[in-house]
């Protein structure tokens, strides 16, 4: 593990590393912040999963969090949203929705994307394994968030994984990937097209086989979004939920749309949402 940029920021660090993924098969970035009181004691720390086309600095350079986080005293720990490199497969149109930026967090079993496209199992299991022995984070406590396909992959992360986290948030997230154009691309590329190995992935698929009673899924959304309804779909989660009893907060901000201002705006409260329960 490489650091390869580093900055003090909020009396904390906000540092960029660069490591051998053996999931990815390939070289990963990932970028920590992590507060003042990690120099005496592991800290509680928030994933945060980005989206479509994004790396992981966006979250970094444009979302504000760290203040928040320095004010909680919780790391944040952001990932690259796919593997990259000369070798690593990626969409051969060059289309922005598909292979490099366009991971969805799932791990591929279909040519050519299996050898490296392993991103579920990459955040679930191998970065946190890596962050323990080499970072002062408390791998007790953690909890996950992410916008947009990062979103969806927040939200399916934790639904699959409840005893890894203590909680999970989302922007815009994209609910039923099954049932939106993105989402069934990305999907029928990288699962093939049999629709049972998509329902692991899929929010609302996942929320009617068995919600999960220790989360409340905190949900922001804009209303000025254009992805609001031929992508997001937010109504098919709230009717996934109501029929489960899957316990939900989801937030319609008017005139918000889908960008890193829409994040800013709220994520000040995201993260007091995710410190409240890292503290149970």
């Amino acid at each position: 593990m490489e650091c390869i940029a580093q900055a003090k920021c909020f009396g904390g660090t906000q540092a960029q590393y660069k490591h051998r993924s053996e999931s990815n098969n390939c070289d990963m970035t990932f970028s920590v912040y992590l507060p003042e009181a990690s120099q005496q004691r592991p800290v509680p720390a928030l994933y945060w999963l980005s989206g479509l086309t994004c790396t992981d600095q966006n979250f970094v350079t444009k979302a504000g969090a760290q203040r928040y986080a320095a004010e909680h005293q919780l790391a944040l720990v952001m990932p690259d949203t796919s593997p990259r490199g000369e070798h690593v497969a990626d969409a051969e149109d060059s289309s922005w929705d598909l292979g490099a930026g366009a991971g969805f967090y799932v791990n591929a079993i279909q040519e050519p994307w299996r050898e490296h496209y392993q991103m579920y199992s990459y955040i679930v299991d191998e970065l946190p394994s890596l962050l323990s022995k080499h970072l002062p984070l408390d791998a007790q406590r953690t909890s996950i968030s992410g916008h947009s396909m990062g979103g969806h992959g927040a939200l399916t992360i934790a639904l699959n994984n409840p005893e890894k986290y203590h909680s999970v948030s989302a922007f815009a997230p994209i609910a039923a990937p099954s049932q939106c154009a993105w989402g069934i691309k990305a999907l029928q590329h990288y699962l093939g097209d049999e629709r049972s190995q998509w329902q692991k992935y899929d929010t609302c698929e996942l929320i009617k086989k068995q919600p999960i009673d220790k989360f409340n899924l905190f949900v922001d959304q804009g209303t000025a979004d254009d992805f609001l309804q031929d992508q997001l779909k937010p109504s098919l989660l709230e009717q996934a939920c109501e029929a489960s009893g899957q316990k939900l907060t989801l937030r319609y901000q008017e005139g918000y749309d889908h960008s890193y201002y829409f994040i800013a705006s709220f994520i000040g409260e995201h993260i007091a949402f995710h410190a409240a329960a890292l503290k149970e």
